[in-house]
C-alpha cells in the first residue's frame, strides 16, 4: 500500500510534494485548480518541471489529480456539460504535464432522467478525456455514494461505463471506502469485500483498479450520505483495515480524504494512523512501532460533507 493524502497546492503545484513529504506520504492527491470554481489555474510550465523533480527526489510512488467538484458530464443543461468537459480536459492536461498516474472523476448526476440518458450525455466528454490521456496518466472513474441521480453508484454501473467507453486502455477505477459503505457494501466484512473485488475482476478486470480512497464514514451503512470521518472515528472504525489488507490491493495508492484535526484535511498524524491500521490489518509491524491494537480514539475534528 502506498499511503497518501489529499494536499493543498497553495503557492504553486510543485509545493504539494513538500506537503506530502511533511505528512510522510508515499502517494499524493491534488486539485489542479480550485475545486469549486470553473476558472482554471494558469500554471507556469516551469512549475511542472519543479513538481516532477521534487517528486523524484522525494520518492513519491504515485500522484493522482482529482477533477473539480462542479463537473457534471451527465447534466441536462448543455452549458454545464460544456463547462464540465472543458474543466476535465484541463485537469487531464495538467495531470499529463506532471506525469500523474491518474485523474479521478465523478461522472455526475443524470438529474432524474435515468441512468441511460445520463450515460448518453456523459460519454462524449469521457471519450475526449481518454483520448487526451498520455504517458502514465489514466482516467479513473470513482464509485459514488449513491445519492440522487449520481452515476457510478454500483460496480454494475461502472462496468456499463467501461463497456460504453470501449474498455479504453487508459480507463481505470478508483474505489472509495466511504462511498462503498454508504451505498450498502460492508467493506469491513472480509467475505463481502472479497466478493466485491471478485465482482470487479469479472465485470471490468482487476487491472483497472488503480487507486483507493480511504475514508471512514460518519453515516450509517446504506445511508447514501457522503460524509467522511477521520480514520477510526467513524462507523467502520478498526474494520476499515479490511479495506486496506486484501492481498489484491497491496501496492495501490491509498489516499486519505478525511477532515483531519481541524477540518482542513489529513495531517501527518492521520497518515500515521492509516499506516498503523494497515500494519495491524495485515499482521505486519512498522519499523519502530508496536503491533498493539489501540482502542477507539476520541474525535479529532468530526466529519464534513464531501464529494471526494
Amino acid at each position: 500500500m502506498l499511503a497518501g493524502a489529499h494536499v493543498s497546492t497553495t503557492g504553486g503545484i510543485h509545493t504539494a510534494v513538500e506537503r506530502a513529504v511533511e505528512r510522510g506520504c508515499e502517494s499524493v492527491q491534488i486539485f489542479t485548480q480550485s475545486p469549486r470554481a470553473w476558472r482554471p489555474t494558469n500554471h507556469p510550465p516551469e512549475n511542472f518541471e519543479r513538481f516532477k523533480e521534487a517528486r523524484a527526489e522525494a520518492g513519491i510512488g504515485a500522484v493522482v489529480c482529482h477533477a473539480l467538484y462542479l463537473i457534471n458530464l451527465a447534466a441536462t443543461d448543455a452549458e454545464v456539460r460544456k463547462k464540465s468537459r472543458t474543466a476535465l480536459l484541463n485537469t487531464v492536461g495538467v495531470a499529463c504535464a506532471i506525469e500523474a498516474e491518474g485523474v479521478v472523476i465523478h461522472v455526475g448526476s443524470h438529474m432524474g432522467d435515468g441512468f441511460d440518458a445520463g450515460l448518453k450525455r456523459a460519454t462524449p466528454a469521457l471519450k475526449a478525456a481518454l483520448d487526451a490521456c498520455e504517458g502514465p496518466t489514466w482516467l479513473l472513474l470513482e464509485n459514488s455514494a449513491g445519492a440522487g441521480g449520481t452515476i457510478g453508484r454500483s460496480l454494475d454501473e461502472l462496468a456499463t461505463l467501461v463497456d460504453r467507453l470501449d474498455r479504453h486502455r487508459h480507463l481505470g477505477i478508483c474505489l472509495d471506502s466511504c462511498h462503498l459503505w454508504v451505498s450498502g457494501v460492508d467493506v469491513t466484512d472480509p467475505a463481502v469485500y472479497d466478493a466485491t473485488l471478485a465482482d470487479m475482476d469479472e465485470l471490468v478486470g482487476f487491472e483497472r483498479l488503480r487507486c483507493l480512497h480511504v475514508n471512514d464514514a460518519a453515516a450509517e451503512l446504506g445511508s447514501n450520505r457522503d460524509r467522511h470521518a477521520n480514520v477510526l472515528d467513524g462507523q467502520m472504525g478498526e474494520g476499515l483495515g479490511t479495506f486496506l489488507a486484501h492481498p489484491r490491493v497491496q501496492g495501490l495508492p491509498a489516499i486519505l480524504e478525511t477532515p483531519g484535526p481541524d477540518g482542513h484535511g489529513p495531517d501527518a498524524a492521520e497518515v500515521n494512523r492509516l499506516k498503523d491500521l494497515h500494519a495491524r490489518a495485515t499482521g505486519a509491524t512498522r519499523p519502530g512501532r508496536s503491533a498493539r491494537r489501540p482502542g477507539r480514539t476520541a474525535s479529532r475534528g468530526g466529519a464534513r460533507r464531501t464529494r471526494g
